[in-house]
């Protein structure tokens, strides 16, 4: 799990508590248990994003969200150990000697690149395949990212109707008095679920999607830019200096030590 999304989460609705309490007591918690406010916004923010996208895209929210909660990253520095062992070997032996390395990769974009190599591809039809399979994983990513944009965009948006709709319901039945602050503070909640889902759920999220989109672009550039160099017969000490331009400088000393595919 991605400990920063959901310690940000839980830390603020914790903050949140603690202050109401702290100024209110546990009774003033009683006002934002409003499930009528909760519905609207909620409901109304899934429903007009099923008006804005196909009803597949929108069921997919769910792996969306699943997929940011999940800590993600590939170590970049054993892609390139790896690719520098493989052309070390393929050197020695030539390219059908990989095929029983390409068997125990684990990144499965990486296996298929360096398959092309083994199978005699010429280096045009490698980049197209490759490079067009990331133009799809690409578009792919930007539709969640979308989503998740227009539903912190929905949120506010139906909370404001929600507080306007309260206050509506309010003034009709303005008769008593006594009941205005209380009938006000439940309209309120409505703002309150719509901001608190819009700025620290669905926008956030889409953000952490577009880091997370870029951070697994950048580990396939590095794979084809591998299979490349694999393909072209460069040496060992070429495929390493050109593979370390992509890393941070504390990841280029651990390429030393990462393990070759058995």
């Amino acid at each position: 799990m991605d400990i920063a999304t959901i310690g940000g989460i839980v830390v603020f609705f914790a903050l949140t508590v603690v202050a109401i309490v702290h100024g209110e007591g546990v009774k003033g918690l009683q006002p934002f248990a409003n499930m009528e406010a909760l519905l609207l916004v909620g409901g109304g923010t899934f429903c007009a994003t099923l008006v804005n996208y196909p009803m597949s895209q929108v069921l997919g929210i769910f792996g969306i969200i699943r997929n940011v909660m999940r800590s993600h990253g590939e170590d970049t520095s054993r892609i390139v150990g790896t690719f520098v062992a493989l052309s070390q070997k393929a050197k020695r032996e030539g390219f059908l000697a990989l095929q029983n390395d390409v068997k125990g990769l684990d990144n499965d974009f990486q296996r298929r690149g360096i398959q092309l190599v083994i199978d005699g591809a010429d280096q045009e039809f490698i980049r197209n395949m490759l490079e067009t399979e990331i133009g799809f994983i690409r578009e792919r990513h930007k539709v969640g990212q979308e989503i998740m944009n227009a539903m912190g965009t929905y949120a506010p948006a139906f909370g404001i109707i929600g507080t306007v709709l309260g206050m509506i319901m309010m003034l009709a039945n303005i008769e008593d008095a006594a009941q205005v602050p209380k009938k006000m503070a439940i309209a309120l909640a409505a703002a309150f679920y719509g901001l608190g889902a819009g700025y620290l759920l669905f926008l956030p999220m889409a953000g952490k999607l577009r880091r997370r989109s870029e951070e697994e672009l950048l580990v396939k550039e590095i794979i084809i830019r591998g299979v490349l160099l694999l393909q072209s017969g460069a040496t060992p000490s070429v495929v390493e200096a050109n593979l370390k331009a992509y890393l941070e400088p504390a990841k280029r000393v651990m390429i030393k030590t990462a393990e070759a595919p058995a």
